[in-house]
């Protein structure tokens, strides 16, 4: 544990150096080739290094345990639990091989020269307006027939109650896989919650702890079997969770 003087400056060193690198990766690599479709992946390696370069500047360990194999050559919806920044920059390190497009908070456009690249990888939704979530689900269709995966925190965001272990999942993610008919790819992350909380007082750099819990096929599922399927990643998640 880190002294609440430490912590303030471990905290202002991550995001220095995650702007840092936000400039030089980000503006010189990642954006001019996330233009095109075509390029993306080399894009996406750029947003994996940056990944790289903050978790483990940051003072970050990872501890993976990736007990199924997934197929290089096939896209996949990847989902886990979200209690942290950092589960994004986990999300990007352990998939080498899969470029990823994020599912994020609209919100997240407005930061000066990050919303910029942002709006360029990523699909942003409102949460607040039906018109934005049709889009989205749109629009992650289209990367994925590109060949892309998609992230997407069913939680739909990191809750403001710390006590809570794992919140409801919104319809989006497990949707858009049946809709796609790509696998789901379920993680649970641990230690974030108490490493990297939204409280600038508070955190420090430790080992986080990610595990492949399920990959779940959707070629024969429906929108029918929405409901069954969110309730039951939902349990393998949490029951992963509390009795770690």
């Amino acid at each position: 544990m880190l002294t609440k003087y430490l912590t303030y400056l471990w905290k202002i060193w991550f995001y220095l150096l995650t702007s840092l690198l936000v400039i030089i990766i980000g503006v010189f690599w990642t954006f001019p080739l996330a233009l095109s479709n075509k390029t993306f992946p080399l894009a996406y390696k750029g947003i994996r290094l940056w990944s790289i370069l903050s978790f483990y500047g940051a003072g970050f360990r990872l501890k993976f345990h990736p007990d199924q194999k997934l197929d290089t050559n096939h896209p996949y919806i990847f989902i886990s639990n979200h209690t942290s920044l950092i589960d994004v920059l986990v999300m990007a390190i352990i998939h080498p091989h899969h470029p990823i497009v994020f599912v994020g908070k609209a919100e997240l456009e407005k930061i000066p020269l990050f919303g910029t690249i942002y709006r360029k990888i990523c699909i942003s939704v409102d949460r607040n307006d039906s018109r934005s979530k049709s889009r989205v689900f749109r629009l992650a269709k289209q990367k994925i027939a590109l060949g892309n995966s998609i992230v997407i925190f069913p939680e739909g965001g990191i809750p403001d109650d710390q006590n809570i272990v794992l919140d409801h999942f919104k319809d989006g993610a497990i949707s858009i896989a049946i809709a796609s008919k790509v696998p789901i790819v379920v993680y649970s992350i641990k230690g974030l919650k108490e490493m990297f909380p939204w409280s600038f007082d508070g955190g420090y750099p430790g080992r986080v702890e990610v595990k492949l819990l399920n990959i779940i096929p959707t070629e024969d599922l429906s929108l029918r079997d929405k409901d069954s399927l969110k309730e039951s990643i939902y349990q393998n998640i949490y029951q992963d969770l509390i009795h770690s």
